[in-house]
């Protein structure tokens, strides 16, 4: 499907009825005064067999088509290439700090992977990761630091020497994030979080140094907003996967499984302050579902999202997001 902005030149290039050029020239300028950014939302209902176990070939499907509609790619393999190079050593950003059933699937990572190996990135040069080998081992993932094909492995302890320090952050950052890879695909899992309102993209990162600890006053903001702003984590970005299949709605960042519920969808975007945006009012309408009360009436409201787009981080204005729904 052609975007709005070749539609628009398409029009302007045929002179089609009513839009002359200088309509079409002026609706350009608007867009580009305020660019759009994109989230899409895949959801499948089939995504889930018994016990909640993720088919491997639905999911794969999900995260394939959400990355072809946000390219904007006719195929799976130039969608893939429009974000990465096969010379690419990539870091595939997991949560995982609380185990199964409140981490990302592996599943959805292995879909991520394939993706990667389809841009022609080999497997040796794709590394998933997180803050300890024991998180990553509790959550289903098998580890691999030396053996042949895909890497599996955690920080463990092996930061950077001298904190980073910008804004309110001021932390060590995982050598895995600063020296061993020069592209991200940071997949979170869609959670309520009990100071930051709500734990997907931004929050993800609260892996990726050594004091987080130090980091959630005032709701974590502006802590998130100033750690998303590094350049280590901004300039490596390339696509954001987020799992929604089960998310949390309350009790969070841990596992409240009474309070976990089949969304069934994968979310992607390049801007993490939308997909956030979009999580967050995912988390929103199933608190409004269930008779809970908003997260800022029970004092946590979401404060980081503000801060961060202030800060150009990226977009939290909903006529800024736009919204692609599949399924």
């Amino acid at each position: 499907m052609p975007s709005r902005r070749e539609f628009l030149k398409d029009l302007m290039m045929r002179g089609a009825g009513i839009y002359t050029p200088a309509a079409v020239f002026a609706a350009l300028l608007q867009e580009k005064k305020n660019p759009q950014s994109t989230v899409v939302e895949v959801k499948n209902p089939n995504v889930q067999g018994e016990g909640h176990r993720i088919r491997q070939e639905v999911v794969q499907a999900m995260v394939f088509e959400a990355v072809r509609r946000l390219s904007g790619e006719k195929t799976d393999k130039n969608a893939w290439k429009h974000y990465f190079k096969p010379e690419d050593v990539v870091g595939v950003k997991v949560n995982c700090l609380f185990g199964r059933g409140a981490s990302t699937h592996p599943e959805v990572v292995m879909a991520i992977v394939e993706g990667l190996k389809l841009a022609g990135v080999k497997p040796e040069n794709i590394i998933i990761w997180d803050r300890s080998d024991g998180d990553l081992a509790k959550s289903g993932f098998t580890l691999n630091r030396e053996g042949p094909g895909v890497k599996c492995y955690g920080t463990n302890g092996d930061y950077e020497p001298t904190p980073t320090r910008s804004g309110s952050f001021n932390g060590r950052l995982s050598k895995i994030l600063t020296e061993r890879i020069t592209a991200l695909v940071n997949a979170p899992i869609l959670k309520d979080h009990s100071i930051a309102g709500i734990t997907n993209a931004c929050k993800n990162h609260y892996g990726s140094f050594d004091n987080p600890g130090a980091h959630h006053g005032n709701n974590c903001d502006p802590y998130l907003a100033d750690l998303n702003a590094l350049p280590a984590i901004r300039q490596k970005t390339r696509l954001i996967i987020c799992d929604a299949i089960r998310p949390i709605a309350e009790g969070g960042p841990g596992l409240r499984g009474d309070y976990a519920w089949d969304y069934n969808a994968i979310l992607a975007s390049t801007d993490p302050v939308a997909i956030d945006t979009v999580g967050w009012q995912i988390v929103e309408a199933r608190r409004k579902e269930i008779g809970l009360p908003p997260l800022a009436q029970v004092g946590r409201p979401v404060r980081y999202l503000q801060t961060a787009a202030q800060m150009g981080i990226g977009t939290n204005d909903p006529n800024k997001i736009k919204l692609l729904r599949v399924g």
